[in-house]
């Protein structure tokens, strides 16, 4: 079972919102998850994102590989900080 940390979309159309979730690759992108590690609300200025970093870091090191989207999001969140 390969792991990804990948965004769910949810909110209405046109005003989405993301959960960053640990979900199987194989899952569809709103279906079954395992975890929500954070969250991501491009609608605010500035964007909205928060990471739940222990919980986030529990899962890489449990073999969890970030989509390309999450990984640039987790870049630029440690390039604030």
């Amino acid at each position: 079972m390969a792991l990804k940390v990948r965004l769910a979309r949810l909110g209405a159309k046109k005003k989405p919102y993301y959960r960053l979730v640990v979900a199987d690759s194989a899952a569809k992108r709103d279906g079954r998850f395992l975890d929500i590690v954070g969250f991501y609300d491009p609608n605010k200025n500035p964007a909205y994102f928060e990471i739940k970093t222990e919980l986030l870091d529990s899962w890489i090191a449990k073999g969890a590989k970030p989509s390309e989207t999450v990984a640039s999001l987790i870049k630029a969140k440690k390039g604030q900080a």
